[in-house]
């Protein structure tokens, strides 16, 4: 044995932390809730992920203390499934869509409608709230972005955003900017500040666009199989993402709340996790087999992910979680 090969026992201590010091990632499934709604079109936590929404293909929307497992309460009023739904930022009111052509503002409370906007000429896939939640943005198939003055009795909108050339898959909204992907193959953000639209061709139809949390990268999944990181200001591309299937459906993505891991629902039953930087796969994480795992909601500040597939959602923590010590 020679001495100056053998790691003194301060380095064994090191190794042991960086050990302890691994990502942590929302991988463990720790329990599934049968939604009761028919098949789950989304699922999407609250503004603060202390309560999560489900969209149902029974027209209904569902409010739900993830943690605890518990059905909060419940929304009627779309004539047809629910296809997206937010919660305003003091989670006082929702906004919802869906194949009705209708956007619905809700009183969370009492679970009265306050609201209904009508306007769009085809079925709504995605509503959000601006940051003031004085504003509900929807996107459509019929290839616009509506939006809509929580606060007027007017019934139009106060504005359109027509660049699109099909129908809009998601919509993000930050304090002053837009950001949308549609089935045409562009993402495009529109800056409020200065009134300008900027457009990345993508190629393939888009299904889902997020910003990062920092503002600084554009997250998008396409039909081709790939997910894509983008420099906001110039449009370049910082890095690719493959392994998961997604050529047929509207699958969504996102990056986890410290922006170092990216995540996809895919077509085989799957969730994938990549490393941000490396853009290789950390994780699979097993939903159901064969199934299409199309939506998923990351916590704002938590290692936490809920997906939604056929009529159920799933939790998933990672290792160290540990459940509310009144659950059940």
């Amino acid at each position: 044995m020679f001495p100056h090969n053998k790691p003194s026992s301060k380095e064994e201590s090191t190794d042991k932390n960086d050990t302890t010091k691994k990502t942590l990632l929302p991988e463990q499934l720790v329990y599934t809730i049968d939604c009761k709604q028919g098949a789950v079109r989304a699922v999407r936590y609250n503004f603060d992920g202390n309560y999560c929404l489900t969209c149902g293909n029974d027209k209904t929307i569902k409010l739900w203390n993830p943690k605890k497992q518990m059905l909060i309460k419940k929304y009627t009023g779309h004539g047809y499934d629910v296809l997206d739904v937010a919660g305003s930022n003091d989670n006082s009111q929702l906004a919802s869509c869906g194949s009705d052509k209708t956007v619905i503002y809700w009183d969370v409370g009492s679970g009265q409608i306050i609201r209904r906007f009508r306007g769009h000429a085809g079925r709504i896939n995605c509503v959000e709230f601006n940051e003031e939640s004085t504003v509900i943005l929807s996107g459509s198939v019929d290839s616009s972005v509506r939006a809509w003055d929580c606060r007027s009795r007017k019934s139009s909108p106060i504005q359109i955003l027509d660049e699109a050339k099909d129908s809009i898959s998601s919509l993000q909204v930050t304090d002053h900017e837009i950001l949308t992907s549609s089935i045409d193959g562009k993402v495009r953000r529109y800056d409020l500040r200065v009134g300008t639209m900027f457009s990345d061709f993508i190629g393939s139809a888009v299904t889902s666009a997020k910003f990062s949390k920092d503002g600084q990268c554009i997250l998008s999944s396409a039909h081709d199989n790939t997910l894509r990181l983008l420099d906001v200001t110039t449009g370049e591309m910082l890095g690719e993402y493959t392994g998961h299937k997604n050529s047929k459906y509207m699958i969504e993505c996102g990056l986890n709340y410290k922006d170092d891991h990216v995540l996809s629902g895919s077509e085989d039953g799957l969730i994938y996790i990549w490393d941000l930087v490396e853009g290789t796969i950390t994780k699979r994480v097993a939903v159901r087999p064969n199934k299409v795992i199309h939506s998923l909601t990351l916590h704002p500040e938590e290692n936490l992910m809920i997906a939604a597939c056929e009529d159920k959602i799933y939790f998933f923590t990672d290792e160290n979680y540990e459940p509310p010590d009144d659950i059940g």
